[in-house]
């Protein structure tokens, strides 16, 4: 099984939503949600749960876990093995918070309209 293309969403003003979540985790932490982004990337869309679970609309979230941390960073699939990372949150309860999935659909169309001109 070749790899998958992992890349992280670039809004327009050219921030990376993911890039600033993996900032601001501690050491341990970032290094635990790297590993889990190269099981991403090995296994793509064969990764499951307890790494992986689809949500709505195309957005999956994967699921880290460090001690008693928990995260979870925000993704969807491309053509051509590509995955797109939106951003990440720290989980502080049970249920993923709605208006988080929403801000990853909302990434999700914006990449598509500027990468595909709506297509994927």
């Amino acid at each position: 099984m070749s790899d998958f293309i992992v890349e992280f969403y670039e809004a327009a003003d050219g921030t990376k939503p993911m890039v600033a979540f993996l900032d601001h985790l501690d050491g341990k932490l970032a290094a635990k949600v790297v590993h889990d982004i190269g099981l991403l990337k090995q296994f793509g869309n064969q990764l499951r749960e307890p790494y992986s679970k689809y949500l709505a609309e195309g957005i999956f979230e994967l699921r880290t876990k460090q001690s008693t941390n928990i995260t979870r960073s925000f993704y969807f699939f491309q053509t051509g093995g590509v995955i797109v990372m939106t951003h990440g949150i720290v989980k502080k309860r049970d249920a993923t918070p709605i208006q988080e999935l929403d801000k990853a659909i909302r990434y999700k169309a914006d990449w598509e309209r500027r990468h595909h001109g709506g297509t994927g």
